[in-house]
């Protein structure tokens, strides 16, 4: 299943949920109060019976004639309810409400015999009834349609009961009854369980075909909102999806919009800086491929024609010949050895033998290689070198020598003579600083941040007259950073450049 569609499911669940809690929460208080409200109006109407309970308060000396004789509660009730209900009473009641026989008819409310027995005219039998008579008799509303009789109880004031129906476990609704300003007693009501009266039973009918239609109506908008929220949720992830598969088919100039600022929206910024990211290394490893192509033809393209002129009887094959090509294998293999160092960084797989040592004397020992080529670049040198002390490092001392001596080698290619070079170093707090400072020229703004990018040339054409393969700064780079040291570029104050490297110290004492 999609998961377009297992968010949908998931948001309508819920909603069904929701829905039928509230409907059945709505449906349970709405009932209760209701019969609640019924009670309380129904009582409401009482005053005749509250009047007569009082007066029976007084004249009996609270509330003990009705404990003694419960048949009196049941007079005063059925009394009261046909004051409360004029209209709704019959001629005559066979029985009163709390089930006992009626009393004897008495015999002066009987019509006369002869009026009983005497036939009616006979125009009187022929003639057809009136309209409204031919309907039968009046029907007369029930005495106690909601049994509030059987379902009214007496309580003194401390709430215990004295007389009428009594349920422990059955809610009533009360009124006060009130003598002198003083609560004497309590009016109850039980709350029913089922409603009895028409009315009512039309009332709820109408509630629940409401919630019903509510309901509905609630289901279908909940269905339309979840499909367009989960579609709406879901988009970015679509989005991402096609975004990745267009990765995979080398197309990083992908983008994805970003319109939200969510976890998604975040997700898509990330895969943006993830495609520039590709993009940019698929440029640099283009370039990769075509520097190094051409940084390998051009030794070979120079050492085959002079082997072709010496095969054509164009140059003869003296000493001449054979330094020249001397040097030029040289230089090739300088450059592969660079680029079989590079990979091999790469990989992870650059094999480095870290010992204690000092590094004050490992550059010391270069400088000292380097003298005689720098005197006759003349070029002088400026040396500043820590030899107080003891400074101790883990290193390989063959890669910080071949560290120093590139850097060296990039002042002899690229300083104009006669020039300057200064060699300072420093140390604090566990952190070894060695300088490198040449004369002009100097590095545009935009070269510092490049000039350690592999096969980078501020002036390509000048650097391979030199003899520069434009590696030398980015193996510096790669040592320094398998040493967990730091190296940058700047300015020089001499108006040249100035390479700054700094070591992490295992030991160091003035």
């Amino acid at each position: 299943m999609k998961l377009h569609y297992k968010f949908f499911m998931a948001f309508i669940l819920n909603s069904l949920l929701i829905m039928g809690l509230l409907i059945g929460t709505l449906q349970f208080f709405v009932y209760r109060n209701f019969s609640d409200y019924v009670n309380r109006v129904e009582l409401s109407k009482l005053n005749n019976l509250v009047t007569a309970l009082k007066e029976a308060y007084v004249k009996h000396d609270r509330w003990d004639s009705f404990r003694k004789d419960p048949r009196r509660w049941n007079d005063i009730v059925f009394f009261n309810l046909m004051k409360n209900h004029p209209k709704s009473l019959p001629a005559e009641r066979n029985s009163d409400i709390s089930g006992r026989p009626p009393p004897p008819r008495d015999e002066r409310h009987r019509p006369p015999r002869d009026e009983r027995q005497r036939p009616p005219p006979r125009d009187e039998r022929r003639r057809p009834p009136p309209r409204d008579e031919r309907r039968g008799p009046p029907r007369h509303a029930p005495l106690d349609p909601l049994q509030i009789g059987r379902r009214l109880s007496l309580f003194d004031a401390k709430m215990d009961h004295v007389a009428g129906r009594r349920s422990r476990h059955e809610p009533h609704t009360f009124r006060e009854i009130m003598v002198n300003g003083n609560t004497v007693g309590w009016l109850g009501l039980d709350i029913p369980k089922e409603v009895y009266h028409p009315l009512a039973l039309e009332y709820i009918k109408t509630q629940n075909h409401a919630f019903y239609i509510i309901g509905c109506g609630i289901m279908a908008l909940s269905v339309f909102l979840s499909f367009l929220i989960s579609g709406r949720l879901l988009r970015p992830v679509r989005q991402l999806a096609k975004g990745t598969k267009a990765l995979s088919s080398f197309r990083f100039d992908t983008k994805i919009e970003v319109r939200a600022k969510d976890e998604l929206g975040k997700l898509a910024e990330d895969f943006n800086r993830m495609a520039e990211t590709l993009k940019k290394y698929e440029e640099m490893r283009q370039q990769w491929i075509s520097d190094i192509s051409h940084e390998l033809r051009t030794p070979l393209t120079i050492m085959r024609g002079r082997i072709e002129a010496v095969l054509d009887g164009i140059r003869e094959l003296g000493e001449d010949t054979m330094v020249s090509l001397h040097s030029d294998v040289l230089r090739l293999g300088k450059l592969v050895d660079d680029l079989h160092l590079l990979s091999q960084a790469d990989s992870r797989n650059l094999h480095i033998m870290k010992a204690s040592m000092n590094p004050a004397e490992c550059l010391g020992d270069t400088i000292d290689n380097f003298r005689t080529m720098l005197d006759s670049h003349e070029i002088s040198l400026q040396t500043d070198i820590t030899s107080e002390g003891r400074i101790i490092m883990e290193a390989d001392r063959d890669h910080l020598g071949r560290l120093f001596s590139n850097l060296l080698e990039n002042t002899l290619r690229y300083t104009d003579s006669p020039g300057v070079l200064k060699i300072h170093t420093a140390h604090k707090e566990n952190r070894l600083t060695v300088c490198f400072e040449d004369s002009a020229p100097g590095v545009p703004d935009n070269a510092l941040e490049r000039i350690f990018d592999r096969l980078y040339r501020v002036d390509k054409s000048g650097s391979r007259k030199l003899g520069g393969s434009g590696l030398g700064l980015s193996i510096c780079k790669q040592i320094v950073e398998n040493h967990n040291g730091t190296i940058q570029a700047d300015h020089s104050p001499s108006g040249g450049l100035l390479i700054t490297v700094e070591f992490p110290l295992t030991y160091s004492h003035s």
